[in-house]
């Protein structure tokens, strides 16, 4: 097994030395006082959450190296070192020190974190012995009937028996839903890092727009936290250092889709509310709704535990990948893409239902418009493929992007 060794100036680098005395500044009472007095408490959320964070990442992928928890290269994969999969170990606990130090602990608080902090645990596990698919969707039922229970539903369908019953299929199906495609994003350096940051910014946008503090602080917090990983998952020159791994992207897409669920987007209006949420993460919606319907349809799915199973390169930023000619420019477009649509959403703070509904056929279109650019380009890599070697079959796929 093969572990970069690329990381060595980063453990001469001044920044892990800064970071720590940094860290100890900020947890002075009278420091942090300062930050809660002069109104710059969402300051001190992303300090203390991105120094904890950053400190914190190498150590815990030494702990990765040492006790193997490690992604490994196979054909699945487009890396070809093996990687320490416990970033997500860093970054909760940078969350959750952001979040207790500043006392930022109603119910509903504790509990996205303490569902995401199972999730988290369990995707340790999966990643170091391997787990059933159907035990992993065990787990995420749990997690999102803690949060049901605790009272975060959405509130699409009217009140009463049935409405009761659609909103809280809803919930689930969304914290589920969310939870796998975000899961799903994992695939390319500094992919769900980056899709986690701009997410977590335009739900604290909308937050504070909507004078719901302690949902933006929490927003802030993970915005914080990742950037402290980032630098060691999607480098400028050479491949991560660390990933992840299912453990981090399960807890950040499980969080981020329970902190929609916890926000009032707008007063009064289903359509509006539910519209907010959904443009911020249309980008996992979609690759969600496009792989499983070209599965379906190519008769590589016949049922629902084919789908949990399946494991593939069609995703959108393979695909992606494929027609831009690298796994970078892939990982800045969807960047792209998602920053393009979250400003829809923060245009919906005193909007009509006909304007929600405008915006969403405008983020159905811009799919639409991908979509055929996509199999435009796939069409013209097969028949270029086939020009080039004419006793080549149109059914062989396009070879797949370069490693990160």
């Amino acid at each position: 097994m093969t572990v970069s060794s690329s990381d060595s100036n980063w453990w001469t680098s001044p920044f892990l030395v800064i970071a720590p005395m940094g860290l100890l500044c900020l947890i002075v009472p009278d420091v942090r006082d300062f930050f809660l007095d002069t109104g710059q408490r969402w300051a001190y959320v992303f300090l203390l959450a991105f120094l904890v964070t950053f400190t914190l990442t190498p150590l815990v992928r030494r702990l990765g190296i040492k006790f193997g928890v490690m992604d490994i290269p196979t054909e699945r994969r487009i890396h070809q070192i093996s990687t320490p999969r416990v970033g997500g170990v860093g970054v909760f606990i940078g969350l959750a020190l952001a979040v207790l130090g500043n006392w930022i602990i109603p119910e509903k608080v504790a509990v996205i974190l303490l569902g995401g902090l199972l999730l988290m645990l369990v995707g340790i596990f999966d990643d170091a012995c391997g787990l059933p698919a159907w035990f992993k969707l065990v787990v995420q039922l749990t997690a999102s009937g803690l949060v049901v229970w605790w009272g975060m539903v959405l509130s699409l369908f009217p009140t009463g028996f049935l409405g009761d019953i659609g909103n809280i299929a809803l919930t689930i199906f969304w914290l589920i839903g969310i939870t796998n495609a975000f899961n799903f994003m994992d695939g390319m350096d500094g992919l769900a890092g980056g899709l986690a940051v701009i997410i977590a910014f335009f739900l604290g946008v909308v937050a504070f727009q909507t004078n719901q503090p302690e949902l933006g602080w929490l927003s802030i917090g993970i915005i914080g936290a990742v950037l402290g990983f980032l630098p060691f998952n999607f480098r400028k020159n050479g491949s991560a250092l660390i990933f992840l791994g299912d453990g981090g992207s399960t807890f950040l897409g499980f969080t981020l889709a329970a902190l929609a669920v916890m926000g009032e987007w707008a007063d009064g209006n289903a359509i509006v509310s539910f519209s907010n949420p959904i443009l911020i993460f249309w980008v996992l919606i979609y690759d969600m709704v496009h792989l499983t319907v070209d599965r379906m349809v190519a008769g590589k799915i016949h049922s629902f535990k084919d789908w949990i199973d399946y494991v593939g390169k069609d995703h959108i930023h393979h695909r992606l990948a494929r027609v831009l000619g690298g796994n970078r420019a892939s990982v800045l477009m969807i960047y792209c893409l998602t920053i393009c649509l979250g400003l829809g959403a923060i245009g919906l703070r005193s909007a009509e239902t006909a304007d929600a509904l405008i915006l969403l056929m405008q983020a159905i279109l811009i799919v639409i418009m991908l979509t055929v650019f996509e199999f435009r380009s796939r069409g013209n890599s097969t028949q270029n493929s086939v020009a080039t070697h004419p006793g080549q079959s149109t059914l062989t796929p396009n070879p797949e992007a370069p490693p990160s």
